[in-house]
């Protein structure tokens, strides 16, 4: 009697397991959830790329800061020569005696054209 209750109780068990297994994997199979779990994964290889990218252009930026200092060193360029001198004379001169749009045209005070959107034409 105790054989078969125990035999009994494991085919239940073995039959819950499998039941919520198959179950489980439905769900997954589903096209919600394959869309969810593909869009996880773009977002995870954005990310990754963004990283990397990210790493690649401080790596550049690094090497290019360094390689400067280097070519600055065999030159002899200094690294601040500071601010240069104002000019001194302007480099446009810009001596207009009558504004370049006056303050009332003329060609807009004498127009016979309509701005009202509404009407026929």
């Amino acid at each position: 009697m105790f054989r078969r209750t125990f035999w009994f109780g494991t085919g239940v068990a073995a039959g819950v397991w499998a039941t919520t297994k198959v179950n489980r994997k439905l769900k997954q199979l589903t096209p919600e959830s394959l869309a969810a779990s593909a869009a996880n994964k773009a977002l995870e290889t954005g990310t990754r790329i963004k990283d990397r990218a990210v790493g690649f252009a401080l790596d550049v930026r690094d090497n290019m800061a360094r390689r400067e200092a280097e070519l600055a060193d065999a030159l002899g360029i200094q690294e601040d020569p500071g601010l240069p001198a104002p000019r001194r004379f302007a480099a446009i001169e810009n001596n207009r005696s009558t504004p370049k749009y006056p303050k009332s045209p003329e060609h807009i005070e004498n127009t016979t054209y309509s701005y009202n959107r509404n009407e026929d034409h």
